[in-house]
């Protein structure tokens, strides 16, 4: 486990995921995200490489062979390494290898590197294709925030606030989460999200293209709260389990196979393209207040 601080903040990671551990206030003493708690559900911000979503029929094709990848890619699960820290920043590495070679046959470099300024904490990702051949990746972020938030409110007392007004629709899962044809309706001229335990009963709201790039979680019952910023994700996810106290805000570079996919990786939906020794960079960032 690793730790960075400043006077501000308190953010511990685990190796396994580079996965965010706990992300603590030390002026007002509030603990910002998910407990983890396994009878809901036992992550609390996994990275979602090379895959966001999943496949149709948990595979994919590419250069005539067939390849299963589970749900959100395999990074989530694997050991990263740090390959560079100070008190305010830690960076992890993970690469290419024989276990990650038999499921998706691409070599590369993939960094994230969390760094604090003041109450602002920042997640970076760097993916390298270090191989010969174009690289065909996703990537995006998964960190469930802890709602309510302060003990004397309740999960309904907060809301999203979005930076724009919104005009969108969600594009509803299958029940074996693959993307539908239509999107229904769900943002219509507005900027707030009420909150309720039964907005996620049928999974995730899924977003293309919104206007905004920050989303807030607020209440009018406390002073505190947080606002995600992200440039330049396509696709967006909002999701909680069932009846549990957390909201995940979910930008993502990539998105589950629809229901009509080919199933061939170079046309997958979101799907990004890196030549050979290019570097692709992408961060987001949570205020915390």
């Amino acid at each position: 486990m690793q730790s960075i601080s400043n006077d501000v903040l308190q953010v511990t990671i685990s190796a396994k995921g580079a996965e965010l551990q706990n992300i603590q206030h030390l002026e007002n003493g509030l603990e910002y995200l998910w407990n983890g708690d396994a009878n809901f559900w036992g992550k609390k911000s996994p990275v979602l490489f090379p895959i966001v979503g999943g496949l149709k029929n948990g595979e994919y094709k590419h250069n005539g062979k067939t390849y299963k990848l589970g749900r959100h890619g395999f990074a989530r699960e694997m050991e990263f390494e740090v390959t560079n820290s100070t008190n305010q920043s830690v960076e992890y590495t993970l690469t290419s290898n024989e276990q990650t070679l038999a499921v998706y046959p691409f070599e590369f470099d993939f960094k994230i590197i969390y760094s604090l300024k003041e109450n602002i904490l920042t997640c970076t990702y760097i993916v390298t294709n270090s191989g010969n051949d174009n690289m065909y990746f996703s990537c995006g972020a998964h960190p469930a925030f802890a709602v309510p938030l302060t003990n004397n409110t309740t999960f309904e007392d907060w809301f999203l606030e979005f930076s724009s007004i919104e005009n969108v629709g969600k594009w509803p899962l299958s029940n074996d989460g693959l993307i539908l044809q239509q999107p229904i309706d769900c943002l219509n001229n507005t900027n707030q999200l009420p909150l309720s335990k039964s907005l996620f009963y049928k999974d995730a709201l899924v977003f293309k293209n919104l206007s905004s790039n920050k989303i807030s979680i607020v209440s009018t019952k406390s002073p505190h709260g947080l606002t995600m910023q992200f440039n330049d994700f396509p696709y967006y996810g909002i999701w909680s389990a069932k009846d549990a106290n957390f909201v995940c805000l979910e930008p993502w570079c990539g998105i589950a196979d629809n229901t009509e996919t080919t199933g061939l990786l170079e046309q997958k939906e979101g799907i990004i393209k890196l030549t050979s020794k290019d570097i692709w960079q992408k961060n987001w960032q949570v205020t915390l207040f």
